[in-house]
């Protein structure tokens, strides 16, 4: 009676293992195939919002108004502007040019300049162009006592404590007279202040003419003064061919220290969302999206509920959440942008005569396209979850989780070198190589260096003896040294994991092989194949397993010892097949099985099955 109750364990036990795999087979696949049609519906959504077209529109803006030569200078032009005569000549010469496009090249007249005016003839300027500048009291700097006789005037740097809100020069029009802020476009972030809204601001003519005029007086009426520390140049385009929107913004920045440090900004973004047929499937697979995101985040809270802090535990469970998270601020940016777009856009294309302010959307539109893109990324990353029961995938991340401890260790002592270096960097050489003009900069500068990406002539030239010094050494100590040993440590884990694998001390669960065997398993119900004997099967994988460890080096001892190993095994938990013993089975290294230390887990393997 007792021997056949254990039989009957036994069998119960080898039912339930098999019927627990067809059900983590099944719902493992469906899950599958579930989110792979998320995934593609997400992909045509994010590519549906992205238009080759965005990148030639800029291109073409970029070419005309950043690339264009000002008269007298045939290298200089907007991008190589250094003092405040070229930026004038620019303001007359290029800009002027590229805003005005009067008449056909036969001078035939295309349109009526008073209701709109084109750039490349394609594209309607939207509105009127804008000037604005922003200034800084004087005496905003403190001078040193022996300099005071020297210097009657001191103009710091930008902040808003410092500017200047008095009016200036002719003080009978708008650009003399600073005008507050009344729109809600964010600060402009530049390279050597954050500058807010408001300032002194002018708007351009539809004429030509006029705005040539108002230009040469503003010239000689010194509108650009010493605590001029800002000047942009914005307007907005539409080009009704591709149903595009371009907001471009010229920065000329005026540092304390003289100068001028030119700045850019072209966006091209479709506010007009539902046009075509094409965008009303676009619009679909949004609202697919939306009904995705329901039920993805119902089953992750039946999820939490089911297992509480268990839930917690698993990292692909912080992806989720992540990932579902990114979700739902795409879908609030979305509704937002798409809400400003139809409440502005309407009120911003009723008067041609004025500036319309078309940034606040670009901007916005901007932020919803990044977090689209991190959004999908994710989404690409979660593919690893479904194959992480792959053979090649679980040797990685096996690998990752036993080389986990030795690489944080590796990179505090990388870290600790490398900052190092980089205030070295940056204190010596920060003054004479753009590369290390900030501490910043002096980090990229370095991993840079480590990709072969660097500047020699520059670190020599700065410091003859500490520049060659400073680069012997940091590519001896950080590229031969300490990546050499990163790489030893991945390189040593993976040996170890690839021979456990090797000698079958895994527990054999391959997503590949549960997908391969319900292959089988239908084939056979359906009477398309034969069913294989079980003993052929374990007689060919432990072929299979002999001839891959004779790959890996092992010798013919090795391999039987462990071949015969493998058989007594699978006899055992054939005939007493028990949870506790899958719940006590640990891997063996490679070091340890030549160590004959084998003995001490038969002992335990025999001791589970006696229970």
């Amino acid at each position: 009676m007792a021997e056949a109750s254990r039989w009957h364990r036994g069998g119960t036990s080898t039912h339930n293992l098999h019927y627990r795999k067809e059900v983590e087979i099944r719902t493992t696949l469906q899950e599958l195939l579930l989110y792979f049609i998320f995934l593609v519906n997400l992909c045509i959504l994010t590519f549906g919002m992205v238009n080759p077209h965005m990148y030639y529109l800029n291109k073409a803006m970029s070419s005309l108004f950043l690339d264009t030569s000002v008269p007298g200078g045939e290298r200089t032009n907007f991008k190589s502007i250094r003092s405040i005569t070229d930026f004038w000549k620019f303001m007359e010469g290029p800009l002027l040019e590229g805003l005005y496009w009067d008449s056909w090249y036969n001078n035939q007249q295309l349109y009526n300049l008073k209701n709109s005016s084109r750039i490349y003839y394609e594209n309607i300027l939207l509105g009127v162009p804008r000037v604005r500048q922003l200034k800084v009291r004087n005496n905003t700097c403190k001078v040193y006592s022996s300099f005071q006789s020297f210097m009657s005037e001191c103009y710091g740097k930008y902040t808003s404590k410092n500017e200047d809100l008095s009016d200036f020069g002719l003080k009978h029009d708008t650009e003399w007279k600073y005008s507050a802020s009344n729109t809600n476009s964010p600060w402009h972030w530049g390279f050597v202040g954050i500058y807010r809204n408001g300032g002194y601001i002018f708007t351009l003519s539809k004429s030509k003419s006029e705005t040539k005029n108002k230009f040469i007086d503003l010239r000689l009426n010194s509108w650009i003064t010493r605590g001029t520390r800002v000047i942009f140049i914005d307007f907005s385009l539409y080009n009704a061919n591709v149903n595009l929107f371009c907001i471009i913004r010229l920065v000329a920045e005026f540092p304390a220290t003289g100068g001028i440090l030119t700045s850019w900004q072209f966006y091209s973004v479709k506010l007009l969302r539902y046009v075509s047929y094409y965008d009303y499937f676009i619009a679909s697979c949004e609202i697919t999206f939306c009904i995705f995101l329901i039920v993805f985040t119902t089953q992750e809270i039946k999820k939490i509920k089911e297992f509480k802090s268990t839930y917690f535990k698993s990292i692909w469970n912080w992806l989720e959440l992540q990932l579902l998270l990114l979700c739902f601020v795409a879908v609030s940016f979305n509704i937002y942008c798409n809400i400003q777009s139809f409440l502005l856009l309407g009120q911003l294309l009723k008067s041609t005569e004025k500036y319309s302010d078309f940034y606040f959307l670009a901007y916005w539109h901007i932020y919803y396209n990044n977090i689209i893109a991190i959004t999908i990324f994710f989404a690409w990353i979660k593919i690893f979850k479904f194959i992480s029961f792959n053979k090649t995938m679980s040797q990685l991340s096996s690998t990752l989780s036993r080389c986990i401890k030795d690489i944080v260790g590796f990179a505090i002592m990388f870290f600790i070198i490398f900052f190092a270096y980089a205030q070295l960097g940056f204190l010596v050489f920060g003054s004479q190589v753009g590369d290390f003009s900030t501490f910043q900069n002096s980090i990229f500068a370095q991993f840079r260096i480590v990709l072969g990406d660097f500047n020699f002539a520059g670190i020599q030239q700065a410091n003859q003896i500490l520049g060659p010094i400073y680069f012997i050494t940091f590519i001896f100590f950080v590229f031969f040294v300490l990546l050499n040993m990163f790489l030893a440590i991945i390189n040593d884990t993976y040996s170890e994991v690839k021979a456990d694998y090797s000698i079958g001390r895994r527990p054999d669960f391959e997503f590949g092989k549960m997908i391969k065997n319900s292959y089988k398993n239908a084939l056979e119900k359906l009477k398309l194949k034969k069913a294989q004997k079980e003993d052929n099967k374990t007689s060919g994988s432990s072929r299979d397993l002999a001839e891959q460890a004779r790959r890996e080096g092992f010798d013919e001892n090795e391999i039987k010892r462990a071949v015969q190993m493998k058989k007594w095994k699978e006899r055992l938990e054939k005939k007493y097949y028990s949870t506790e013993i899958q719940d006590d089975y640990q891997p063996v290294t490679q070091q340890e099985f030549r160590d004959g230390t084998t003995t001490k887990y038969k002992m335990r393997f025999s001791e589970c099955v006696t229970k």
